[in-house]
């Protein structure tokens, strides 16, 4: 298995103390977690898209280009590029400049976003998201894949004889898919053959396992080899301690205030919101949260593993307000004590 960091680059006030960092200090740190990533041996660090709520992401190509920056090796991802509220031709020329600067080591992860608020924000209508995604998609792959685009759609004007420059570092980046809730984009990404990146953040594990599924099925109905359909997989967070009665006298206080901070009473029994596990106790046994002592973490990830066949594991440690030297400590632990078991009991071929 491969492994990667994600930040949304949460912006909200410490659950506890209620300390607020400033930006500029929230965007040094996420990318000093980068460096650190790299140099722990994680195959990826990768940043989200958020237009409303309390985050900072509204822009992570310049993130990530900081990022690319400071690194040499390490891949770099987005979580997600919300495509469809954006311009593809825009997202065509401003990640081209990224997989330059990084030479060749972006790979987009494409979502519809978490957010509704975006969608009004860039005066679109909420209702046509998924028709919003699959036509600004399918015509991002062709100005990546393609010179001199012809092509007429319903959402921007036409495009004749496009080429978007800077072109990709070596070939147009691969594209995954992510999906939370939805099967509007495991049908997309079976369609074109992409791979799917399921959130696994919030809900049990049955409904992100329904939603695997599914894509595999559709991918092999649209005549691609089964053996092609790659996988990912989030998860609700990263609290390492060396025991699980000790991860829980520990963490119990943030964890819980951290859920009280984030829920959100009108979106009460919406999918993909708010987590049904609400006390640290409940998270560790049955939450998509990696909460414990390693070993009960290196079980969790391969009991996902198990239902999931994934290939790429995606983990947070800046989500419940840990301090940048708890979160630097946290990562140097689950590379030196978790990441090489999984790696050896769940192999793959992803980036080899």
């Amino acid at each position: 298995m491969k492994f990667s960091v994600l930040s949304l680059i949460g912006h909200a006030p410490h659950p506890l103390t209620g300390e607020l960092a400033s930006p500029a200090d929230r965007f040094a740190e996420v990318i000093d977690t980068a460096a650190d990533a790299e140099r722990f041996g994680f195959d990826a660090y990768a940043v989200g898209e958020r237009h409303a709520g309390a985050f900072l992401s509204s822009s992570p190509a310049v993130v990530l280009g900081a990022v690319a920056a400071r690194t040499t090796a390490v891949r770099l991802l987005t979580g997600v590029t919300v495509v469809a509220i954006l311009d593809p031709v825009r997202v065509a020329e401003e990640y081209g400049t990224l997989d330059q600067i990084a030479r060749g080591r972006l790979e987009l992860v494409i979502g519809k976003g978490a957010e509704s608020g975006h969608f009004d924000l860039f005066g679109l209508d909420e209702d046509r998201q998924w028709d919003l995604q699959r036509e600004k998609y399918e015509l991002l792959r062709r100005l990546w894949t393609e010179e001199g685009v012809d092509w007429e759609g319903e959402f921007r004007p036409a495009l004749k004889n496009t080429t978007t420059v800077p072109r990709p570092y070596d070939g147009a980046p691969r594209v995954w898919h992510g999906s939370a809730t939805s099967l509007h984009s495991t049908e997309l990404a079976a369609k074109h053959g992409d791979p799917l990146f399921t959130a696994n953040a919030v809900q049990p594990k049955a409904a992100y396992a329904r939603l695997i599924a599914h894509y595999r099925e559709r991918f092999e109905a649209y005549g691609h080899d089964p053996a092609d359909a790659r996988v990912a997989a989030g998860s609700g967070g990263l609290l390492i301690a060396d025991s699980s009665q000790g991860a829980v006298e520990r963490y119990k206080e943030l964890y819980e205030a951290r859920v009280r901070q984030t829920f959100r009473p009108h979106l009460e029994g919406k999918a993909g919101y708010n987590t049904p596990f609400r006390t640290i106790e409940d998270a560790v046994a049955d939450g998509p949260q990696l909460i414990g002592s390693p070993q009960q973490i290196i079980d969790k990830i391969l009991g996902y593993h198990a239902e999931y066949r994934h290939d790429l594991q995606s983990i947070t440690v800046d989500g419940f307000g840990l301090s940048l030297s708890e979160q630097r400590e946290t990562l140097q632990r689950f590379a030196e004590e978790i990441a090489p078991v999984v790696r050896r009991e769940a192999p793959t071929t992803l980036w080899e």
